[in-house]
């Protein structure tokens, strides 16, 4: 891992919590009704899923939970760039044994990549040498 923080720590979360995650990224501190409705939106989930979810994620110390008011406000403890940094890592040298250039090269090599992906691709890496 690139941190060195005792927060790097925290359990991965699975791919449930994540999509919880997502919701509280994009839309900052949220009750668990607001998150339900918005996993709703992608497919069914039922609020007593997501709540018990919820309550794992603060277990785990990955959300906190705001209890000052009387709904209570679930918020990431982790900047989404930190949690994804984290993944991305274990991913890389779980699959790729470490080579950010294998994962690379695999990705530009599926049909999925455009054009004009391929042209910010280009412009980063000449952000990157310069």
């Amino acid at each position: 891992m690139k941190s060195n923080n005792s927060d790097s720590n925290l359990p991965e979360p699975t791919k449930a919590e994540l999509e919880i995650l997502q919701v509280l990224w994009e839309f900052g501190p949220s009750t668990v009704r607001f998150v339900n409705d918005k996993l709703n939106e992608q497919r069914e989930v039922n609020y007593t899923s997501t709540l018990k979810q919820m309550q794992i994620l603060t277990e785990k110390g990955i959300l906190k939970r705001d209890e000052s008011q009387m709904k209570h406000i679930y918020i990431p403890v982790e900047a989404e760039s930190k949690t994804k940094d984290q993944l991305l890592d274990k991913f890389v040298n779980t699959l790729y044994k470490g080579s950010a250039s294998s994962l690379v090269m695999q990705l530009l090599g599926n049909e999925k990549t455009s054009k004009e992906d391929i042209e910010e691709i280009k412009r980063l890496l000449d952000n990157l040498e310069n």
